[in-house]
């Protein structure tokens, strides 16, 4: 059933530090899953856009990286540019916080972006299900940086949680308030993604790999799909996992395979759900030395640019 043409329409970049909760905010707000999720910081390595398409309109979110501090090599560069441009070229921006930990520095740039930016801007503290929530610090941090720069600005704040929901109706309503009268959908209204399916299945990999190895290799560990063969409704999907050393090929391997074996078992079945199709999926284990600095491998994994 097609939706009504849209009234309001605006591409929100979401935006703040690694593991704020950005990526399952996007599933939650979208209503599926787009984005990878993992309790591991920089899971999140491309921008990924989810589109929520209602009567009164249609959404567009950015999912950027989380912006990192001290980026290493080209990987965290590339990271960081990401998150800047994504920020830079949105309509408005939902900066998201961490609201179960104190504010950290990269907390305080967002805030100080927000101070000057000419765009729409809201701040969403999330995690408001967690022990202790740190509400009153992120305040106080707002209240210190506009003293500091003899500036004030009145944003929208929401305390929520993007694993619960809560408040998350209150949100979409802002946002919805804050985008503007379109004659014509961005999207086609039955559109949730445009996210290049290579990309989209190199992140089921890498979700499970970390969901099984945890933080034994959290930044060391590259996917890049290498081919789809399409026969019908089946799919073989033949993905190379790319480390740094011998050692990390046996961690990713695990006893026997088993390591490798679950991976392939688990992922299967959501890359079938993704694409509607029956996927059977072929991981290889390869040492790449120093892939996180090579240019042509990193484009190849959509984190530079070209065709995916």
């Amino acid at each position: 059933m097609s939706v009504t043409p849209a009234k309001r329409c605006a591409v929100i970049g979401i935006v703040g530090r690694t593991n704020a909760g950005k990526s399952t905010l996007i599933n939650r707000l979208v209503g599926e899953k787009i984005s990878i999720v993992s309790p591991i910081v920089q899971t999140t390595r491309n921008t990924i856009r989810g589109i929520l398409t209602e009567k009164r309109g249609q959404l567009v979110f950015m999912d950027t990286p989380g912006l990192q501090h001290k980026a290493e090599g080209h990987l965290g560069t590339l990271l960081n540019r990401m998150a800047r441009q994504s920020a830079a070229n949105a309509d408005a921006l939902l900066i998201v916080f961490d609201g179960s930990s104190s504010p950290h520095i990269e907390d305080d740039g967002w805030m100080r972006r927000a101070l000057f930016t000419e765009q729409p801007v809201i701040f969403f503290l999330n995690k408001s299900d967690c022990s202790p929530f740190y509400t009153e610090a992120y305040s106080e941090l707002w209240r210190k940086i506009q003293e500091e720069k003899k500036q004030t600005r009145e944003i929208l704040r929401f305390a929520g949680s993007a694993e619960t929901g809560e408040h998350l109706k209150e949100l979409t309503d802002a946002l919805f308030a804050l985008a503007t009268p379109a004659e014509e959908l961005l999207f086609e209204s039955d559109t949730v993604t445009d996210y290049p399916r290579r990309l989209a299945i190199a992140d089921v990999v890498r979700e499970k790999l970390f969901s099984k190895l945890y933080d034994e290799l959290p930044h060391e560990i590259g996917v890049r799909v290498d081919d789809i063969q399409e026969n019908g409704t089946k799919w073989l999907v033949t993905a190379t996992i790319m480390v740094n050393r011998p050692s990390q090929k046996a961690i990713v391997m695990g006893p026997k395979g088993r390591t490798l074996r679950y991976v392939k078992r688990a992922a299967e079945p959501e890359i079938s759900a993704m694409f509607g199709v029956e996927a059977e999926l072929e991981p290889w284990v390869k040492v790449e030395r120093n892939w996180m600095d090579n240019f042509w491998l990193l484009r190849q994994m959509g984190y530079a640019g070209g065709d995916h």
